[in-house]
Order: structure tokens, then C-alpha cells, then sequence
């Protein structure tokens, strides 16, 4: 089992990029600085949030260790990983875990017609060799690749060390899930908090949601957790409109999710790495809509 640290809100970070289209190490390390401030209980880094499809295996390395530089040791850091082999994903594994990450995620090779014995050889490969705890992104709605509950459970019965589970899901889901698992795994979800509470209430230790509400979110995970619900509630719904617009794609997130945090850490221009979702004049104002109460971030 993995140390009861690990819970809470575990930003995803966003991959920034200068005019240059190269990224920039200066506004990322401005990005934790803020997220750490705002009272995050982690971070996380190299996730589709991260657009970890759009960057080169060493700038995927740069930004964990930025990442793991910046914080110094002041929070926990999740790496996620998207190499497509076990060498691949065991060495960036390590390269985290040298740099001081709490634990990694794994996501699943791009390979849709594996099957669920090969995803489990694949991950318990990864997971034996690692020297943290190791999760795994069962994400199939949004990678198109996912072991079923049966298979998560035999994963963890023949890897123990892969203990942690990103699950994203409805809150209907992860709690089967979490009935199913008999308390083998640490539960986190994602979809940018869309269902924070009845996550944390049907069995998740946190969420990993995007930068541009984690200040909000925390407060409300802060709130569940000393057993405030009724405050914890109504902090949810004041902010569920604008986590259910950002949330109808990953692009979609990327595209105005990105440019909320931006402004909320006054980093100034978002440039895209394309091919990227434009920001439409009737999005942005939806977007100022639903974020008008929402000020700069703490830094």
C-alpha cells in the first residue's frame, strides 16, 4: 500500500510555451510557485493536461524536473508517464523518482487491440522495477485504452506496487471500483473535478483537476475532510459551472483551461504548440461568464 500521504488535489500542470513555440521553464516555475501557494496538498505533471502528446521525450523529462526543481520538496510530486515501452517508461520512472517524485502514473501503451493480459504484463514490468509507488491511468474515455476491475485488481495482486489508481470516471464508477478493489488501491479522479465530492464520498483520496480552480477545489477538499459538507457543498456549486464548461474535451480544457490559469497567474500571452484548439470570441465569454468571481491566484 502506498503511504497515506498521498491524497488531496494534485493539480495537473499545463505545458506553457513562448512566442518561440519552445517551453518556458520561467512562467512554469511560476505556475507551481502559484499552485503551491493557493494550498495545493500536490502536484502533478506530464499528463494529457500536459500535453504530453505534443512534446519530445526530453521535454517531457524537462518539465519533471522543473517540476521537482521548483518544488523542492515543499509538496508531492506525481509524475505521469507516456513512453510507449517498458524500457521507455521504467527510465523515466527512475529519472522521477532521482528527482525526488512521491510516485508516477502510468499510462497504457498506444496499442487499442491489446489485450488485458498484455497491459498487465506491460504495467507489472514497470511497477516492478520502480522504486515508488506506481498508478495507473485507466482512462479509456479519453485515451481509448483500459483494464476493466478485474484486471486493475489481478494487476495489483501480482504487483503490489502499483497501488494507485487514476481512475477517471463517473462517481458511480470509481465507487464500484472502490467496492470491487477492497481498498487495494489509493483512488484519485480526474475530469478537471466535475464530481470532486461524490468522488471523495464514494472512496477517492483526491482528484487531480487542472491549475486554473485548484485554489477553489482545495479549499472544498479541505472543507470535506474536517467533515464541513454543508460548506463544502455550497463552495461546489459556485464553481460547478465553470468546471462542467471547461471539461466537454481534453482540447477543450487545453484551449480555455490553459488561458483561465494564465490569467489567474498573470502569465500574459498563451501561445498553442499546434494543431491546437482555437479560443472562439463566444467560448471566452462563456469562460469570463462562469470565472468572473475568481481572482489572481496567491504567488
Amino acid at each position: 500500500m502506498p503511504p497515506p500521504a498521498i491524497h488531496g488535489i494534485y493539480p495537473m500542470l499545463y505545458a506553457l510555451f513562448g512566442a518561440d513555440g519552445r517551453l518556458d521553464q520561467g512562467m512554469h516555475a511560476a505556475q507551481v510557485e502559484a499552485c503551491i501557494a493557493a494550498g495545493v496538498h500536490g502536484l502533478a505533471v506530464g499528463g494529457l493536461a500536459s500535453e504530453c502528446n505534443k512534446l519530445t521525450v526530453e521535454e517531457r523529462h524537462d518539465l519533471a524536473r522543473w517540476t521537482l526543481d521548483a518544488t523542492a520538496g515543499r509538496v508531492p510530486v506525481s509524475v505521469t508517464v507516456s513512453d510507449n515501452t517498458v524500457g521507455g517508461q521504467i527510465d523515466t520512472v527512475k529519472r522521477a523518482a532521482d528527482g525526488g517524485a512521491q510516485w508516477a502514473v502510468l499510462q497504457p501503451p498506444p496499442v487499442k487491440s491489446a489485450s488485458e493480459a498484455a497491459l498487465i504484463d506491460f504495467f507489472g514490468a514497470v511497477g516492478d522495477a520502480s522504486p515508488i509507488p506506481i498508478g495507473i491511468q485507466n482512462a479509456p474515455e479519453y485515451i481509448g485504452i483500459g483494464l476493466s476491475n478485474a484486471g486493475l485488481i489481478e494487476l495489483n495482486r501480482r504487483h503490489p506496487n502499483v497501488s494507485i489508481l487514476k481512475a477517471e470516471g463517473a462517481a458511480l464508477t470509481i465507487g464500484r471500483l472502490a467496492e470491487d478493489a477492497g481498498g487495494a488501491f489509493t483512488l484519485f479522479n480526474g475530469r478537471n473535478g466535475i464530481e470532486l465530492l461524490d468522488s471523495l464520498r464514494s472512496g477517492c483520496a483526491g482528484l487531480i483537476p487542472g491549475v486554473e480552480t485548484c485554489d477553489v477545489q482545495s479549499r472544498i477538499y479541505d472543507l470535506h475532510r474536517a467533515g464541513k459538507d454543508d460548506e463544502a457543498d455550497a463552495a461546489f456549486k459556485e464553481v460547478l459551472p465553470l468546471l462542467h464548461f471547461l471539461m466537454s474535451t481534453i482540447d477543450h480544457l487545453m484551449c480555455y483551461g490553459k488561458r483561465l490559469a494564465a490569467r489567474r497567474i498573470d502569465l500574459g500571452e498563451v501561445y498553442d504548440r499546434g494543431p491546437a484548439q482555437a479560443p472562439h470570441p463566444v467560448g471566452m465569454r462563456v469562460l469570463d461568464h462562469w470565472s468572473k468571481g475568481l481572482g489572481r491566484l496567491p504567488s
